[in-house]
């Protein structure tokens, strides 16, 4: 035999013994994973095995504990005592999440209107801060025109003043 013929050889053999090992494994784990998930899902509520109609009434059955029709009954009447007060349960979460968001609802209208009159206010001082400005604008484009108008009076009264011989007279406090 070559080596490659043996290498093939070890390869065929482990994936025989792979699949023997679990054609002989996965049933088994099958059936108890199988009772163990099944075990789970019924384990808080488990079933009602008699069947109260072949049953005759108030007869305990051979070698079994007593499965009479008024444990049957029981069994019924608490099932649906469960169903009842489940579906009460839920009806009552309802209600809470009901009256939680209407509190929510207003909570957040209160913020609403405190934010719009909190808006409105500032509006009203941003307002006043313009006229403001406005005004100031004014009175700085006024004192301006002012200025230009006594600036341009006293250029004509130093030439009228030059024209007639005046003459301006440095002084060393000037400087």
């Amino acid at each position: 035999m070559t080596r490659r013929q043996k290498k093939t050889a070890k390869v065929v053999t482990g994936v025989m013994g792979l699949c023997i090992l679990a054609y002989i494994a996965v049933p088994s784990l099958h059936w108890h994973l199988n009772e163990t998930i099944e075990d789970s899902l019924h384990s808080s509520c488990p079933p009602c095995v008699c069947d109260c109609s072949s049953q005759p009434l108030l007869s305990i059955p051979d070698g079994l504990s007593n499965h009479s029709f008024l444990d049957c009954m029981r069994r019924e009447e608490g099932s649906e005592e469960s169903e009842s007060s489940f579906t009460e349960m839920v009806a009552e979460e309802l209600k809470l999440r009901e009256a939680q968001a209407q509190e929510d609802e207003w909570r957040a209208d209160r913020l609403l209107l405190d934010a719009k009159k909190a808006a409105s206010q500032y509006q009203k001082e941003a307002d006043k801060c313009s006229m403001g400005m406005e005004t100031c604008e004014l009175a700085r484009e006024k004192s301006e025109g002012t200025l230009d108008e006594q600036r341009r009076l006293s250029y004509m009264w130093e030439l009228r003043a030059r024209q007639n011989g005046w003459k301006e007279v440095i002084s060393s406090n000037d400087l």
